[in-house]
């Protein structure tokens, strides 16, 4: 029978369970098509909509119903009448926070055939950004004080501890010692004196156990400005939570928009499942309606591939996803098509079975 993976499918909300159906569709392609591992999914119908069945976003016991699972596949959390805050702490990252992914790893590329607003004067687009996942700006620590007075304080804790912050950074030179690129790290120590100084010292320690990698370091404004003028620059990046979620939408602005920006939240160690995910929210404006692009959904399949040691599969994954764009025929009304999203699922699954 070969190898099983389990996967745990949440779909979510909006248009998640449209784009993560397509997903499990280039996963069937897969299994058809290799005959040495198979996958089994079970589907859970946690997200917006279950709370306001059950006035929660996932059951008491999900996290134990998680735990027995290889990787999580996830749609997308959030739909409107549910504050964000909600969504996203009782549902995501409850999940990255119990299974300690602390490593969030979204890839920031330019794929053959994909739009980008700085063409075409920059081709060159191919950065691995490795974001703290578990601690800093989203440690949920603060206070409110004085609510509903006019001396009311809001107080939001960043938290860098010498253990995350280090293993992140580590992760990155790892990363970047694997493939033979350089490490950019971004802070910004000079205003965050207690919290980015700290993070600078930790990247400096550990870049003297790396001595052949080539390390540069930036502030997150000088970065976001070379971002956009000079992106060839960075190859594999690390940064703290807050500032990997801002910079990694604006890569997936350069790269071609959020309909293809994919990312993984990785327990390094495997002792728990590691979660998969288009990191386009729900669209609840066009959710039901066929018109979401599962592209970034099925790059995050492809992660998924690499992440159980089938790399040569993640890989024909992201060129039938380069073919679907580069044949033009077949794409959502995002990308200047008018295909639906089942039918652009399709045309990739086609496309993995040219490759045979």
């Amino acid at each position: 029978m070969g190898k099983v993976f389990h996967i745990a499918s949440i779909p979510g909300d909006g248009i998640g369970p449209e784009v993560v159906k397509e997903g499990f569709k280039v996963l069937q392609e897969i299994e058809d098509q290799d005959g040495s591992f198979r996958f089994e999914s079970r589907e859970f119908p946690w997200g917006c909509e279950y709370y306001h069945k059950y006035g929660k976003m996932m059951d008491d016991d999900g996290i134990t119903q998680l735990k027995t699972f290889d990787a999580i596949y996830l749609g997308a959390v959030g739909y409107p009448g549910v504050p964000d805050h909600i969504s996203l702490w009782d549902l995501l990252l409850k999940i990255r926070k119990s299974f300690d992914q602390y490593v969030n790893i979204r890839p920031i590329k330019l794929l053959e055939g994909a739009e980008s607003p700085l063409l075409p004067a920059y081709h060159d687009i191919d950065m691995l950004v490795i974001r703290e996942n578990s601690e800093g700006e989203y440690a949920g620590a603060g206070d409110r004080l004085f609510q509903g007075t006019p001396d009311e304080v809001a107080l939001q804790t960043g938290v860098f501890s010498r253990k995350g912050t280090e293993r992140i950074i580590r992760y990155a030179f790892e990363e970047a010692n694997a493939s033979g690129k350089s490490v950019t790290s971004i802070s910004k120590g000079n205003a965050l004196n207690y919290s980015m100084v700290f993070w600078d010292e930790v990247f400096q320690e550990v870049s003297e156990e790396y001595p052949h990698i080539n390390t540069y370091s930036y502030l997150v404004d000088a970065a976001s400005m070379f971002f956009v003028t000079d992106p060839s620059r960075f190859e594999v990046v690390v940064t703290s939570n807050l500032f990997g979620d801002i910079l990694t939408d604006l890569g997936a602005g350069l790269t071609g928009g959020l309909g293809l920006a994919a990312g993984a939240n990785i327990n390094p160690t495997r002792e728990y499942p590691s979660m998969f995910e288009p990191i386009h929210g729900s669209a609840p404006d066009i959710a039901g309606k066929q018109k979401a692009n599962p592209l970034a959904a099925i790059w995050s399949v492809s992660q998924m591939l690499d992440f159980f040691g089938e790399e040569e599969w993640g890989t024909k994954v992201l060129k039938a996803v380069e073919k679907t764009m580069t044949d033009g025929d077949v794409l959502t009304p995002d990308m200047g098509g008018t295909a639906t999203t089942a039918e652009v699922g399709t045309k990739v699954v086609e496309c993995l079975k040219q490759m045979k």
